[in-house]
């Protein structure tokens, strides 16, 4: 396996995006990008790109804005910008994947997405809904309803007014974090909802270029673009034959304990995406490429995208 590092601009104007592309030892046969979660990096995904790059696949990905090595000078993490800085970060995987298919042109290609991420890639989906992607991987997504998404956002900016948008506040780490937690009391520690595999969770905890609690103005775009992608309206302009499959804990709270990832799958049915595709792993919490039984997930997305 190569790993390679590389930067391109923002659609932002201002940030460099750092962006990892890891290629196997053998002639490759397909591309997999990820468009990571909340907090997270792209290199975190280091050994999900070791298990894939063995199996014959490239896997590329950039951290997106305020995340990782992608935080303009004078910036703060964990904030994306201003009011529709969310489509910044979408154009930002579309950039990525651009560059890619420029250089892998012939290659399938297979887009992932997990949490945060799972949303940019369903926006990225109806905004380009022309653009030739073979396969869909939606991990860690979910539907809440749109009155909630509206309060949730009424109250995000409420906080920015007080604290200002690139910064955070007790507040919204109790609507964020905090409301995830509660499904797991008494709590070890704050992330619990994250992971129900302890020695993973300690490690995410530790980590040093993970990000910390939503700033007010990134929870906003955040709502923003659940609740785009939450429109059977919008869900309609995707292009309908491209297969798609839903994994998720089956007790991840950001999909409502399996609730929210069912929604999701009618949701796609009712505006006619054709293959719909949908496993929730049992004890399992968000992050499921760091639980216990993450072997078992990498192989299964490597049946269904042979499949």
């Amino acid at each position: 396996m190569e790993v390679k590092e590389f930067y391109y601009p923002s659609a932002d104007k201002k940030t460099t995006i750092h962006a990892c592309m890891w290629t196997p030892d053998k002639q490759p046969k397909g591309v997999i990008q990820i468009a990571h979660g909340v907090t997270e990096y792209i290199a975190r995904y280091e050994p999900f790109a070791e298990y894939f790059t063995d199996k014959g696949y490239v896997v590329v990905g950039n951290d997106h804005i305020g995340h990782g090595k992608s935080i303009a000078e004078g910036s703060k993490p964990m904030y994306f910008g201003p009011e529709g800085s969310w489509n910044f970060v979408v154009k930002d995987v579309k950039t990525c994947m651009d560059m890619t298919k420029k250089e892998f042109p012939d290659l399938p290609y297979i887009l992932m997405g997990f949490s945060l991420g799972s949303f940019v890639v369903r926006t990225l989906l109806i905004d380009y809904a022309n653009e030739k992607i073979d396969k869909v991987i939606l991990m860690g997504t979910g539907q809440m309803s749109s009155i909630a998404i509206k309060i949730a956002k009424m109250m995000a900016n409420s906080e920015a007014k007080k604290a200002g948008e690139d910064n955070t506040t007790l507040q919204i780490h109790n609507l964020t974090f905090g409301t995830y937690n509660k499904v797991f009391k008494p709590n070890r520690t704050e992330y619990d909802w994250l992971c129900a595999n302890e020695e993973a969770l300690d490690e995410y905890i530790k980590d040093p270029n993970r990000g910390s609690d939503f700033s007010c103005g990134l929870f906003r775009e955040l709502l923003n673009g659940m609740l785009y992608t939450a429109k059977v309206k919008n869900i309609s302009k995707m292009n309908k034959q491209i297969p798609i499959l839903l994994i998720s804990g089956d007790k991840d709270p950001v999909g409502d304990c399996g609730k929210g990832v069912k929604k999701t799958y009618e949701a796609l049915e009712k505006a006619g995406v054709k293959n719909v595709s949908m496993k929730l792993y049992p004890g399992d919490r968000h992050d499921i490429l760091h639980e216990k039984d993450r072997q078992d997930v990498y192989k299964d997305i490597e049946d269904w995208i042979n499949s």
